[in-house]
């Protein structure tokens, strides 16, 4: 199954009115969710559902039945299910999907003359009309459902059918008629002969429920070996407990592959590097192998798989960054010639997106000829990383390759395990970055770290959340990464980081930090860029976890907090809140279960102390305008007692620059009355 394919089957507009039995009447228009009309699935994970809604009506006043149609990995026929009519011929239902892989859906329906009949009946028998005849149609109607129904079933309808007509008072057969045992006797065998059927079947992928809740932590690991020495796996496994304790559940691996000699850069991106320079994990590929062998330095292959055994021990998952690209020294320069490009004097041609260039990078050569051959390699690439127990992948610059090859590689592999996930890093255009997502990427880049202001937050929040975006693309939110330091964080201090900590972990269901760098609140950059300055891409840096003035503890503490609350578990779930003050930022996420409420305010100013009055729906959240509430911040300890709608809210950043709130229970007064003497 293709899922992104239109339907091949679906009729055009000529040879509809050519081949289409006139006598189908329903119209079915506008199922959603769907993308792009149909072309794209849309995303779920396992125990989610899928609300489908659809615009089904036909000619005249005659009543109608829909259907919605749906079915599962490896399932052949269609589970059915009624939907339900809600207002101006929208008709809605919805199915939990609860096995990985490709679910398919669509919708069915049809006239119901049965239906109509009973109508026209009860409309007849209230303004006092002759219905002999009408209760005859309708017999006649019970006579050939019972040819269709069951041997006990056709028995029931003929025991109806015997009933209406020895019913001596025309009330009595009306009310026979009307019954609710004869409606659902009957509705057990609809005539679906002439149903107009949707003509597109549309797709839902399917993944574990970490493509949509996850806290990813990245971080190199040469830079945490012991007495100045090159870090290596082992050390690796040594910090598991700590990554664990800050609650993070993917570990994140820069490239681990070999790392070539040719044009190797230096400390901050030099052209001219040292034999004590480690070079760009990025640069991949020298003698001791490429995209399949593991750097001397850091370990064996079998070290590798030991890492990955010992943090799920610690429930942390090992991702791992699939980078294709090479090396000028990669083997398959020498293997593969035909996989690169070559310029006018013989030279291949290397990275650049100027003004900067990557001289220590060539990139593969995506139209070439043998373009089917390099597919399949770099599909086997991942499928053997899988083999070594790796199930999360995140693609470097996945916007510098065909949207097709991915497409079609995520397909390969989603075939062959469902579980596997891919994150695509991708800061480009939206267009791109959508297009990305709806090629299979189970979990996206965003310009999150680059919105800063209430509008530009709130704005952004929307898009991802309240347009057709929300179906397919699942937003990771970064505050920094090893290429980005956004200004922000550069001059807003200590308060900047837990501001837009909270603003990650809060706003979307995934985040991710690359540390230490970010717990340590490390705030030196290349002057006029939003680089690190001594970045750990071109050398091996020694950290301090525990240097005063590190935020770990808040780290814990939200990890903590978003484990313990599943309404912060979801992305879609998010709503924006009004408080007047433009450096106050409030929304609330509520989860399945009542009283699951979630409200977050965030000071965006991290030099000044901000205050406002927060207006919170107390309808939408069942709460009663005249009584007193609780709000519970999870990050301080404090409560506070609310009432009404309006309250009043200060946050300064030098204490806590936000404060996440769980509305706990309703205070009831109690009046004591003294008995009379």
């Amino acid at each position: 199954m293709n899922r992104h394919r239109p339907n091949p089957n679906a009729s055009s507009c000529v040879t509809m009115i050519v081949d289409r039995d006139g006598r189908r009447r329903v119209v079915i228009d506008s199922v959603r969710p769907q993308v792009d009309e149909g072309r794209f699935a849309i995303k779920r994970s396992l125990g989610e559902t899928v609300a489908v809604r659809a615009d089904v009506f036909a000619d005249g006043h005659d009543r109608i039945r829909v259907e919605l149609l749906y079915r599962g990995p490896g399932q052949e026929s269609w589970t059915v299910q009624p939907m339900t009519h809600r207002v101006n011929d929208e008709w809605v239902a919805g199915f939990a999907v609860t096995q990985l892989g490709d679910y398919l859906y669509t919708v069915r329906g049809w006239v119901d003359p049965f239906a109509t009949w009973q109508a026209s009946l009860a409309r007849r028998a209230e303004t006092n009309q002759d219905v002999a005849v009408e209760l005859r149609i309708g017999i006649e109607m019970l006579r050939a459902m019972a040819k269709r129904a069951g041997r006990s079933d056709a028995e029931a309808i003929k025991k109806q059918i015997r009933r209406l007509r020895s019913a001596r008072q025309v009330c009595t057969a009306v009310r026979i008629a009307l019954s609710d045992e004869l409606t659902a006797l009957v509705a057990r065998y609809p005539d679906r002969s002439l149903a107009s059927v949707y003509d597109k079947e549309l797709a839902v992928i399917v993944d574990r429920p970490k493509a949509v809740f996850s806290a990813w932590y990245e971080l190199f690991p040469r830079s945490f070996g012991r007495g100045g020495r090159h870090g290596t796996f082992r050390d690796c496994e040594r910090l598991l407990p700590e990554i664990a304790q800050m609650g993070f559940d993917v570990l994140y691996l820069p490239p681990i592959h070999p790392i070539g000699q040719t044009h190797r850069k230096g400390r901050n991106n030099a052209t001219t590097c040292t034999s004590a320079d480690p070079g760009c994990p990025w640069a991949i590929g020298s003698a001791e192998g490429g995209h399949t062998a593991v750097a001397g330095e850091l370990g064996t292959l079998s070290s590798f798989r030991r890492l990955v055994e010992k943090a799920g021990e610690h429930g942390l998952e090992i991702a791992m960054d699939l980078a294709f690209q090479c090396s000028p020294d990669h083997p398959y320069v020498q293997s593969h010639p035909e996989w690169f490009r070559r310029r006018p004097d013989g030279t291949v041609q290397f990275a650049e997106n100027p003004p900067k260039r990557y001289e220590d990078i060539i990139p593969l050569d995506f139209e070439t000829p043998h373009w089917r051959t390099l597919w399949e390699e770099l599909r086997d690439v991942v499928l053997f990383w899988i083999d070594q127990g790796v199930r999360i992948f995140r693609a470097d610059n996945p916007h510098t390759k065909p949207f097709g090859f991915w497409q079609w590689l995520i397909d390969e592999v989603r075939r062959r395990h469902p579980d596997v996930l891919f994150l695509a890093e991708a800061f480009t255009r939206p267009k791109v970055m959508q297009r990305l997502a709806k090629v299979g990427f189970n979990q996206s880049y965003t310009y999150f770290a680059w919105r800063n202001t209430k509008w530009e937050l709130e704005h952004y929040i929307r898009e991802l959340t309240q347009t057709e975006v929300a179906e397919y693309m699942r937003p990771n939110f970064w505050p920094n990464t090893p290429d980005i330091l956004p200004q922000y964080l550069q001059y807003g201090g200590r308060a900047a980081f837990i501001i837009r900590l909270v603003l990650a972990a809060t706003l979307s269901s995934s985040y991710g930090i690359y540390g230490p760098a970010f717990e340590l609140c490390v705030t030196e950059a290349i002057e006029g860029a939003e680089e690190y300055l001594d970045s750990e891409k071109y050398e091996i840096r020694r950290w301090d976890w525990n240097r005063e003035g590190n935020i770990r503890e808040v780290v814990a503490r939200l990890n903590r907090i978003r484990r313990a609350n599943p309404s912060l578990q979801q992305f879609r779930n998010i709503r924006l809140y009004e408080v007047r003050n433009e450096n106050l930022l409030c929304y609330g996420k509520t989860g399945d279960e009542a009283g699951d409420v979630t409200v977050v305010i965030v000071n965006l100013d991290p030099h000044h102390t901000q205050s406002g009055r927060v207006q919170l729906p107390l309808d939408t959240l069942g709460l009663d305008p005249h009584q007193s509430y609780l709000m519970d911040d999870a990050l301080t300890g404090n409560t506070y007692v609310w009432q009404g709608p309006s309250n009043h809210i200060e946050l300064d950043p030098d204490v806590m620059p936000a404060c996440i709130l769980h509305l706990r229970r309703a205070l009831r007064r109690e009046i004591d009355v003294e008995p009379s003497v």
